[in-house]
């Protein structure tokens, strides 16, 4: 057995064991929080919603538990199992165009994956989401969401792969800087195109036609320095009874949307304070540092990927009985998230102080405690549980957790 496999191996090991470990101590965390409402809390959320919550978290973790384990095993059946190499040998029967191949190969991948991972999508929309209240999706929007999606990636990532290939071919040693460079123009692209032709494939997008409201908006905006290209409310009900706001898009064509659920909970102050923190985000130029964070940590991907790719190691060690361009692509997209789980943490931890500095902006602009009124409902409302296990949530959340956030909250 080659040494590099029995790196990967004791990484996949290890790597599993923790995430496993980690979801065990989420549930034995939140199970132990359940009886009570957090002191912090207990004026505002009712003993009912926050079992609510626990038990969702819960349900939600059970899940994760199983996607995990399945991941692992699709994992070694893809690379050691010989999946990967069965694969590209069935391909290469229909073209001898390694363009052509390389394409159809990654193609074909992407979408035995997605359909690898439809019975989980379904038992998470239909049981999951169905139990605890928030499913609204109907399986024909379900599976006319899946049609498109998979039209879109078809007509997207076709030419993108092609295009990758073709650079990795002909441009030489330093072929992983050209690439580089496409795919920060790609997500660039995509930021900017996403809002206008592509949301609206899936969402009904309305102007917001609350006058009180959309002026109280303005005035913020404009205090803020922030042009969008304009405020519209999408149906998010129609697929969830989750809440949520945001901005999206790039120079002239951004936008900002509510979701309809979220303008059906708060009071107009409250929706106030929340732009505002999303607002923080654009004038703390977050959005910027995270571009710029991703294309260092694309470049250097890219960097080893150049290195790996001449090394007949690592496609024999991994199950590839013939070395490819295409190959490498795979094999380095399955089998790096492997050795980078101790990055977890970091990136969190990144967006965390992200999330603390927008909620301080937003305390600047409008008011701490109406932003406060807003989280708790948000919380309550989509059963976000207010007993994470620290290290869990250390590792896996973007957001600090609601006792903390509140907290700083409450001291400005």
């Amino acid at each position: 057995m080659h040494l590099f496999t029995i790196l990967f191996l004791v990484a996949l090991t290890l790597s599993t064991a923790i995430q496993l470990w980690l979801v065990a101590r989420q549930v034995k965390h939140v199970r132990a929080n359940r009886a009570a409402v957090p002191a912090a809390f207990a004026e505002k959320i009712g003993l009912e919603a926050h079992q609510k919550a626990a038990d969702y978290t819960i349900a939600k973790n059970q899940l994760e538990r199983i996607e995990i384990i399945l991941g692992c095993a699709l994992l070694l059946i893809w690379t050691l199992g010989g999946g990967l190499s069965l694969l590209d040998e069935t391909v290469r029967q229909f073209s001898d165009s390694i363009l052509v191949t390389g394409t159809a190969f990654l193609i074909s991948m992407t979408i035995i994956m997605s359909i690898l991972d439809l019975p989980m999508s379904l038992w998470r929309t239909f049981v999951l989401e169905q139990k605890f209240g928030f499913n609204r999706t109907t399986l024909k929007t379900f599976v006319g969401d899946l049609v498109k999606q998979t039209i879109i990636m078809l007509l997207i990532a076709t030419p993108l792969i092609a295009l990758v290939l073709w650079l990795m071919e002909n441009s030489g040693p330093q072929w992983w800087i050209y690439v580089w460079a496409v795919w920060i123009g790609f997500g660039l692209l995509m930021m900017w195109a996403y809002p206008t032709f592509i949301a609206p494939l899936f969402n009904k997008f309305s102007p917001l036609e609350d006058d009180s409201l959309r002026n109280r908006i303005q005035s913020l905006m404009e205090r803020c320095g922030f042009k969008s290209n304009g405020i519209f409310v999408v149906d998010g009900s129609r697929r969830s009874g989750h809440g949520n706001a945001y901005f999206t898009g790039l120079g002239k064509n951004k936008r900002i949307v509510f979701f309809d659920t979220l303008l059906d909970s708060l009071a107009e102050d409250e929706v106030e304070a929340v732009l505002a923190h999303e607002l923080g985000h654009f004038r703390r130029k977050h959005i910027l540092k995270r571009i710029i964070m991703m294309a260092v940590i694309s470049f250097a991907g890219l960097a080893l990927l150049g290195w790996l790719i001449q090394q007949d190691w690592f496609y024999t060690a991994l199950g590839m009985q013939q070395s490819s361009l295409h190959a490498a692509l795979a094999l380095f997209m399955l089998v790096m998230p492997v050795f980078t789980l101790f990055l977890h943490p970091i990136t969190a931890w990144y967006s965390r102080q992200h999330e603390f500095e927008a909620d301080d902006f937003a305390a600047e602009q409008s008011n701490a405690n109406d932003l406060i009124k807003a989280l708790v409902k948000l919380y309550e409302e989509n059963a976000n549980t207010l007993t994470p296990d620290p290290l869990y949530s250390s590792f896996h959340d973007s957001h600090p957790p609601a006792p903390v956030r509140v907290a700083h909250l409450s001291a400005k």
